[in-house]
């Protein structure tokens, strides 16, 4: 299923749900960051997707991360809640949800990277590499404040 991101977009169409969602800022030893080229939009991200009925959001995060890059994560904290009502999401499948997005920190624990259906390309990045990926602002924003460290989750 192919997805279009609007951001403050006059030519958005209206939010018809909201879908709580997480995503994972997934740091190793070295400080890189686990990042995918989703194969929704060709754009890159961290791991992540919609909570399930039966599981809690931790487990969630872990599933997710697991699906979607092969590697086993611990959660470890909360980098933000993500609640931008300009940022509207539209699914090929008619769906159009408001972003409502919780980004966790997280650690690897076991694994190797693998491409799934979700995603084109899976791998470990440099910090310094961010501004040359093509990425969401909002993606932008959750690594941004991820990359500051603090303990104190962002709510916006």
């Amino acid at each position: 299923m192919s997805r279009r991101d609007y951001f403050d977009d006059q030519a958005a169409p209206m939010a018809t749900r909201i879908v709580p969602a997480v995503t994972a800022f997934v740091q190793d030893e070295r400080g890189f960051l686990l990042l995918e080229r989703r194969s929704d939009n060709g754009r890159w991200g961290m791991p992540g997707g919609a909570q399930e009925i039966g599981e809690n959001i931790s487990q969630t995060v872990v599933r997710e991360v697991a699906e979607e890059t092969g590697i086993i994560v611990e959660v470890t904290g909360l980098v933000g809640v993500f609640t931008d009502p300009g940022h509207v999401i539209e699914f090929s499948d008619g769906e159009v949800r408001q972003e409502f997005s919780l980004c966790f920190r997280a650690q690897p624990v076991a694994g190797e990277i693998q491409v799934s259906s979700e995603s084109f390309e899976v791998r470990w990045v440099h910090p310094d590499e961010l501004e040359a990926l093509d990425m969401s602002p909002t993606t932008r924003r959750r690594i941004s404040e991820g990359l500051k460290g603090s303990h104190r989750p962002l709510i916006s």
